[in-house]
């Protein structure tokens, strides 16, 4: 399963980079705005770290409007995707875009219709939301299942992108129903490698080690 982070905080990107297992990178314009910085220039710092998907967002609705948007963030790296919104508009915009040749993210989805369509439509991801689906009561795991049995019913190259993650328990989860791309928050990435008994097996070796040494040394017969 392929890992990107969700964030627009280059600092974190470049932490989770330097951990050598990065993938790609989710972002969006809310994000961006929460760093205070220009949006195409945070996109630009981003694909100077990571050189994997880096999904950017338009924030127009209509068919047109997000064909225009998609057409000048393409301009900044060769690896920006294009993330549109799970509706009509998107839909269409996904078909125009995908049938250039363009990387499209759909977003924003929340039923198995939804990833079957924006498949049908040449989308290079699907996103469906699994912790906001939880959050009303719902079974996002569930969800991911449905369109993974859809997909490989029909044999549909779109990769599902589990977001919305809210604990390592989803990843786990995720990567055991087989999402293709988990993307998730820099925390959680943290959280990925650590472990209470690793914690405290390391630190009892390294105490044994030191006790060992130390034992050794008084052993050791003194220099003339």
């Amino acid at each position: 399963m392929e890992i990107y982070i969700d964030t627009a905080n280059i600092d974190e990107i470049r932490e989770a980079a330097s951990l050598g297992v990065l993938d790609g990178v989710t972002t969006n314009p809310s994000l961006v705005a929460k760093e205070g910085v220009a949006f195409h220039d945070r996109l630009t710092e981003i694909c100077d770290v990571v050189k994997g998907p880096v999904s950017a967002e338009v924030v127009a609705t209509d068919h047109d409007g997000m064909v225009a948007e998609a057409e000048q963030l393409l301009k900044i790296a060769p690896n920006i995707v294009i993330k549109l919104p799970c509706i009509v508009e998107g839909l269409k915009a996904c078909k125009t875009l995908s049938d250039r040749g363009v990387k499209i993210n759909m977003t924003l989805c929340f039923q198995p219709l939804q990833a079957l369509l924006v498949a049908k439509a040449g989308a290079y991801l699907v996103s469906p939301f699994i912790g906001r689906i939880d959050d009303i009561s719902g079974d996002g795991v569930e969800l991911i299942q449905q369109i993974r049995q859809i997909y490989d019913n029909y044999g549909f190259s779109t990769k599902i992108l589990a977001a919305s993650i809210r604990h390592p328990m989803h990843l786990v989860q995720m990567a055991m129903i087989g999402a293709d791309v988990a993307t998730v928050p820099f925390k959680i990435i943290q959280q990925m490698m650590k472990h209470p008994l690793t914690d405290v097996g390391l630190k009892n070796f390294l105490a044994d080690w030191d006790k060992g040494m130390a034992m050794l040394k008084k052993t050791e017969p003194a220099l003339a």
